[in-house]
């Protein structure tokens, strides 16, 4: 008994033993179960931090790919679901003599009386159904009634609706500033590019005149850039621990995203306007946050631009860097410190437009540029540049190589060296004059040169100052950097550029034969008519100025076609100064020649481009344009458009035609027999 005592008491203990593993190896099981769910939390949480982070380095990559906005999105269909009348549809069933048959009755007063009772309840029935059919008709119409009234009600808001759209893009298109500055808001409110927490207050005003939107657009504040770089599970602590993220990397990130933001309202804004009206955008980025000088509330802007259509179209934005982007291809302003909410000095601002500055009688509070003596309009140049950050003095009358100011950026890296020629003309300036200077950056060896004027340029001197050390500032831009660095200047009344006229006798003429060729040259046998018209907006000045095979030049023969010489394969001649004074478009199309492909479509159209010659045939750059679609027979190569500064830069086309040239030109008020 002692013995068996004993045994029992060892199981007993080793059954407690083996209780108290299988606890322990429970515990640390689940233990280890809870540590690798913290981990895995951990791990997710820094890989939400870096989704984030990655979604806003590819702000302005993922914009670009959205679709531009467009006027008839807001367009409502007339459409309405049928009329659903539901079980009023179902008529009442009338009850069948059939069914009402005398019961019983051994007598012949019995089966009387069964049959009566039976007549009377089929009358009875029957009466009933007919009531119940006559409510469902009218229950029915009633429904019917109810509908038409609605869908009418609903077709009419439609309609009304719809007539608003259109009554708001026939005002964009007279540049109505009301009806300017709602389509454009309507433009970026609707957009979808911009992530989580991006706020989208603005104020906008449009000035006419000038052509240009001028914005206030709210940025996303430092909280946007994720303050912790990573999460880790400490096991000790029993709890998370972010690493945070480095104060240079959350600022260089939150500068990035301002400089992306810009960039893409700008994009929105100039992909939206398809009835060309925005010649430029003057754009401020701010935020609503506390002065950090005095604490209370207020509108700080980190970044601002004043963006020309023919600049900014000109860029390829999935390749730039923003920040290089926004400050030296636009030459905007973005805070070095947003972290600090260190503010720049913002462009034009929407309230500047709605309450101009009327200058008094003398004119001294806003200077006519146009009239301005030269030598007084060389040293306004000379205190912007110094307003600018540079040193900068006039140079003497005589012996100056060409250069009205010398100017010095202390800038490191991309500073140094820069001359300026200031052209105060009423008409475009040559791309003679730019050519000229480019000369003189190369004799004195200067970093740069600036042509400053107080008209416009020409395609062909945009095209010869592309990938050159050369900045070319019209006038508009003139007068906006002026006023942005506190100075004074306006062109003629109202801040209008002048109509064209002669040059000031101190300034040479335009020569008389100031022209280019445009040179057209592409891939592939197709046989190709090149065309050219002179518009005015999306018509046709007149037939006349339609030139193609059957006229070969408009008839004051500033538009005609000339023989091609090698590499290309269609030419057409224009002086673009002295198109008509209603023209403001120069259009270049291509179609299929029919007699000689007459089965060919532009499929075979491909590594096209326009070449940018001098009178002398010196190219001065190429323009590519869109290639050829299969099926297609006729193609909007693109178009010149004439600016209010002067300029004339040119717009991509790309619309293709199944129709051949006779349906291409009907769009453009061309009537083909």
């Amino acid at each position: 008994m002692q013995r068996q005592h004993q045994r029992q008491i060892e199981s007993e203990e080793r059954r407690r033993r083996e209780e108290a593993r299988q606890a322990r190896l429970r515990q640390r099981h689940a233990a280890q179960e809870y540590r690798e769910f913290r981990q895995a939390e951990a791990r997710r949480l820094t890989a939400e931090l870096d989704e984030q982070v990655a979604t806003l380095q590819g702000l302005l990559t993922a914009g670009c790919r959205v679709p531009a906005f467009r006027a008839s999105s807001l367009m409502r269909a007339e459409q309405v679901p049928p009329f659903d009348p539901g079980r009023l549809a179902v008529p009442v069933r009338m009850p069948d003599p059939n069914q009402y048959q005398a019961q019983g009755g051994w007598t012949a007063n019995r089966r009387a009386q069964a049959q009566a009772e039976a007549r009377a309840r089929f009358e009875r029935d029957w009466h009933a159904a007919q009531a119940a059919e006559a409510q469902r008709v009218q229950q029915l119409a009633a429904a019917e009634r109810d509908y038409m009234q609605r869908t009418e009600a609903q077709r009419a808001e439609v309609r009304r609706h719809n007539a608003g759209v259109a009554e708001a893009v026939a005002g964009v298109r007279r540049g109505d500033p009301e009806a300017v500055v709602e389509f454009f808001s309507a433009a970026l409110y609707s957009s979808t590019i911009w992530p989580e927490g991006f706020p989208r207050q603005m104020a906008a005003a449009f000035d006419s005149a000038a052509r240009q939107l001028v914005l206030d657009w709210e940025m996303p504040g430092y909280d946007i850039v994720p303050a912790a770089k990573s999460v880790r599970f400490v096991q000790a602590d029993n709890q998370d621990k972010e690493t945070a993220r480095p104060a240079t990397q959350r600022r260089a990130l939150y500068r990035e995203v301002l400089a992306q933001s810009m960039l893409l309202v700008l994009h929105q804004l100039f992909g939206a306007d398809e009835y060309g009206v925005l010649d430029s955008v003057a754009l401020n980025g701010f935020v609503d946050a506390p002065d950090p000088a005095t604490g209370r509330p207020t509108r700080i802007y980190l970044a601002t631009v004043m963006a020309q259509r023919a600049a900014f179209t000109d860029l390829h934005l999935e390749q730039v860097d923003p920040a290089s982007c926004l400050t030296d291809a636009l030459r905007g302003q973005l805070t070095a410190r947003p972290d600090q909410l260190t503010s720049v000095r913002p462009s034009r601002q929407p309230q500047d437009v709605a309450n101009h500055v009327v200058p008094d009688i003398d004119g001294q509070d806003e200077p006519d540029l146009y009239d301005m003596d030269p030598i007084a309009f060389e040293s306004l140049v000379a205190d912007l540049f110094r307003a600018m950050g540079m040193q900068a003095v006039t140079t003497q009358r005589s012996n100056d190589g060409g250069v009205d100011v010398d100017a010095l950026d202390p800038t490191p890296i991309r500073g140094g060296k820069i001359v300026v020629q200031v052209k105060r003309y009423r008409s475009t300036v040559p791309p003679t004059a730019v050519r000229d200077l480019y000369g003189t950056v190369q004799d004195v060896g200067a970093n740069k040169g600036v042509l400053v004027t107080t008209s416009g340029f020409g395609p062909g001197s945009h095209t010869f100052a592309r990938g050159k050390p050369l900045e070319l500032i019209s006038g508009t831009e003139l007068v906006d950097l002026l006023h942005r660095h506190g100075l004074r200047g306006r062109l003629g009344e109202g801040g209008r550029p002048a109509a064209p006229a002669r040059p000031e006798p101190s300034e040479p003429a335009t020569p008389a034969d100031d022209y280019n060729v445009l040179g057209m040259t592409w891939s592939g046998n197709v046989a190709l008519d090149v065309c050219a018209l002179v518009c005015q907006g999306n018509r046709v000045l007149s037939e006349d100025h339609f030139v193609f095979f059957n006229n070969p030049r408009t008839p004051d023969g500033m538009v005609r076609a000339v023989p091609a010489t090698a590499p290309d394969k269609a030419a057409i001649r224009v002086a673009f100064d002295s198109l008509p004074a209603a023209a403001d478009r120069f259009v270049l199309v291509a179609a299929v020649d029919p007699e000689v492909n007459p089965h060919a479509d532009l499929s075979g159209f491909t590594d096209a481009c326009i070449r940018l010659l001098d009178p002398s045939l010196t190219e001065l750059g190429r323009l590519e344009v869109s290639d050829g679609r299969a099926g297609e027979t006729a193609l909007v190569l693109g178009s010149f458009r004439h600016r209010s500064n002067g300029d004339w830069d040119f717009v991509l086309g790309g619309k293709g035609y199944t129709g051949g040239l006779e349906q291409l030109v009907s769009e453009y008020g061309i009537e083909v027999e």
